[in-house]
């Protein structure tokens, strides 16, 4: 006999549509993977995406290991951590808010590289940067979605339906890197949809966490 473990598909379907959401609004990574791919091909691209996605695998883990053992000394502490989410992810709300909607890309001075040189480089960018620490600890807490699953395998789920698709984004954002650099230039009004989106999505998690 099998056991069915109840799972809030509805939470997880919440989750895959901010991360997408997320995932396609312009930050330093896409734009990034957006000009290596302009300047060196779509194959450097791809390189460079697969360093950024392996390294989420380690922001993955430390939150999986770090916060399930907070979670299990002390609710209350579970619960001070996504007070602190809903803080965070304000707080990046309101710096997109003052950020430009111009889309800025600026493929000068971008070195050619070896697929093994961009795979290092995006995986060192990633595990290096405190700043997606910080946004995995505000952002993964609220999606929990079985009372039956450990916390640790929950992370480690939405760990990777995170990094699945993001990598299905940011490497369509290489393939079509040629289409979407002149787009972009040429588009006044896409960046101004694409900030005030993702200001909308950052709100609308804070508003979960703390009501929800």
């Amino acid at each position: 006999m099998y056991t069915i473990i109840p799972l809030n598909y509805q939470i997880l379907y919440a989750f895959v549509l901010a991360t997408a959401t997320l995932a396609i609004a312009p930050g330093p990574d896409n734009i990034f993977v957006l000009t290596q791919s302009m300047v060196n091909g779509k194959k450097k691209g791809l390189a460079t995406v697969a360093g950024l996605m392996t390294g989420c695998l380690i922001h993955t883990t430390l939150l999986a290991f770090g916060v399930s053992v907070l979670i299990k000394e002390n609710e209350t502490i579970f619960q001070f951590i996504k007070l602190f989410g809903a803080g965070y992810l304000l707080y990046l709300a309101y710096q997109v808010f003052r950020s430009p909607s111009e889309i800025q890309l600026n493929a000068q001075g971008i070195e050619d590289k070896s697929l093994l040189q961009l795979f290092k480089q995006g995986f060192i960018m990633n595990v290096l940067n405190p700043k997606v620490t910080i946004f995995f600890l505000a952002f993964f807490p609220g999606f929990l979605f079985s009372d039956a699953l450990s916390t640790v395998i929950q992370f480690y789920v939405l760990g990777f339906i995170f990094i699945a698709v993001s990598f299905l984004i940011f490497g369509t954002i290489a393939v079509l890197s040629g289409f979407l650099g002149k787009y972009l230039k040429e588009s006044r009004k896409l960046g101004l949809l694409l900030k005030w989106l993702q200001i909308f999505v950052f709100v609308a998690i804070a508003i979960y966490l703390v009501f929800f």
